[in-house]
């Protein structure tokens, strides 16, 4: 019978071959393969068998002696490392058939590849999305390689890396390395694995940071993780959701959306941030659609940590914004939970007749008439930059001492001026959206930041939804 029946062995030990494969080697009248690989079948082999080698990186002439040995009636068996469909002889003996116009019959047979047995030896690296990308450059240009780097980075897949170096290709892992810290955390789990079942094993695990290029060699198989990877007493874990479907049991549908929404953006952030940044961030962006918010948003060291911190231990009461838009965006559920008042003076009596008496505008009346009563509120700022301009003078006065400033007005005069005029203000916690953006909504949203910073270690917003 003209056959060729194409086999993967296994990684490296005669444990990891299958059944199937040693039951059709020991059918096999010729086994073709590279001579190193012999070894690990030669105890199934029946009396007889012809073993062919056609040495290293002889792939066409191992092929197309597979198929002349197969015309001659011959049972022949291919073998490749790991599955032979992988960076193996799989794809090549069928091509061959189809460019030879050759009626030999392709049998295939999976093996255990490398990426699996290497993320075996890890732990579970791969219990999500995952992809796997071969450095070498010998019959793929290099800037497709790169391409394809780029996109499982950005896509947040697991990732195993095949081929990642040999004594001429130094620079690629280091280039790999590079793009996926343009995009992933430097936290990012990585496993390596050389010469995976074999007697010279070594098994690694270490951060995409600390990760070490010269560390590795051409034996070795790399899986770096995704963002929800992490790292267990020495394993390396990538979760597929099962415990975080339980925890999210009591979520809402509207709350389920902001999860995810806020998943979307942090896997989207250029630059990692510390989670006190970072949660004030997710708000900033979730509410306005906009990146540039990365750019543009500053607070203080621990700000939002610290503001929350005085709501938790009951010194922070009352919220003060410049505008009535402002008050109705902050979560009435949050500020109920707490026990915080949020307040406007716009609508007060005495602010219009303040306002004109003085020939100040009306957010400025409103924001002296609060600090006559809340002199130590959290100040929040998302339209009107006098109003902004109005505490900071109180302040250099000694009439007012905020919890905290909230400094997002928006617009084209005054703006960026009202802004600086809060950073010298060092003792008070800051959040400012720099420049002319801002917004009643932006201003609103950096309030709910606070109220719910107890949340931010689970990136799981809208609790008071």
């Amino acid at each position: 019978m003209k056959k060729i029946i194409v086999t993967g062995i296994g990684p490296g030990s005669r444990e990891d071959i299958t059944p199937a494969v040693m039951e059709a080697v020991s059918k096999a009248d010729v086994v073709v393969g590279y001579k190193y690989y012999f070894q690990f079948v030669e105890q199934y082999l029946k009396p007889g068998c012809q073993c062919i080698d056609t040495g290293m990186k002889k792939e066409r002439e191992r092929a197309q002696q597979a198929f002349q040995l197969a015309e001659q009636d011959n049972t022949v068996v291919v073998i490749s490392s790991g599955d032979a469909g992988i960076y193996g002889m799989t794809p090549l003996i069928y091509e061959m058939k189809q460019a030879h116009h050759s009626d030999v019959e392709i049998v295939t047979l999976p093996g255990i590849s490398a990426f699996q047995k290497a993320a075996s030896l890890l732990g579970a690296p791969i219990g999500h999305d995952m992809c796997i990308i071969s450095l070498s450059d010998l019959m793929t240009p290099w800037e497709v390689i790169e391409r394809r780097i780029k996109a499982a980075a950005d896509g947040d897949f697991v990732t195993a890396i095949y081929n990642p170096k040999s004594h001429g290709r130094y620079w690629q892992l280091y280039r790999l390395v590079e793009l996926f810290l343009k995009v992933r955390s430097a936290d990012t789990p990585v496993g390596y694995v050389r010469q995976a079942g074999r007697e010279e094993q070594e098994v690694k695990v270490t951060s995409l940071g600390a990760f070490d290029p010269e560390d590795v060699d051409m034996f070795t198989v790399i899986l770096i993780g995704n963002s929800q990877s992490y790292i267990a007493d020495g394993k390396m874990i990538t979760p597929r959701g099962y415990y975080r479907e339980e925890q999210m049991e009591d979520v809402k549908p509207g709350q389920q959306i902001m999860i995810e929404s806020f998943r979307t953006i942090a896997s989207e952030l250029k630059n990692d941030y510390p989670l006190d940044h970072l949660w004030a961030l997710l708000h900033a962006i979730h509410t306005t659609a906009d990146f540039e918010m990365e750019q543009i948003l500053y607070t203080d060291d621990k700000a939002v940590e610290k503001l929350y911190n005085k709501v938790k231990d009951g010194t922070l009461k009352t919220i003060i914004t410049d505008v009535t838009m402002v008050t109705s965006g902050i979560r009435k559920g949050a500020l109920q939970r707490l026990g915080i008042e949020a307040k406007c003076y716009l609508s007060d009596p005495r602010v219009a007749e303040m306002a004109t008496s003085l020939g100040i505008t009306r957010t400025q009346a409103g924001i002296r008439l609060a600090v006559e009563e809340h002199p130590d509120a959290l100040f929040a700022f998302g339209n009107a930059p006098t109003a902004l301009m109005e505490l900071c003078d109180l302040i250099r006065k000694g009439k007012a001492k905020p919890a905290g400033i909230i400094a997002a007005p928006v617009g084209f005069v005054h703006v960026r001026e009202s802004k600086h005029m809060v950073k010298p203000f060092k003792d008070i916690p800051k959040i400012i959206v720099e420049g002319r953006k801002g917004g009643s909504n932006l201003a609103a949203t950096l309030c709910n930041a606070i109220l719910t910073f107890d949340d931010a270690e689970q990136l799981k917003p809208g609790r008071d939804l």
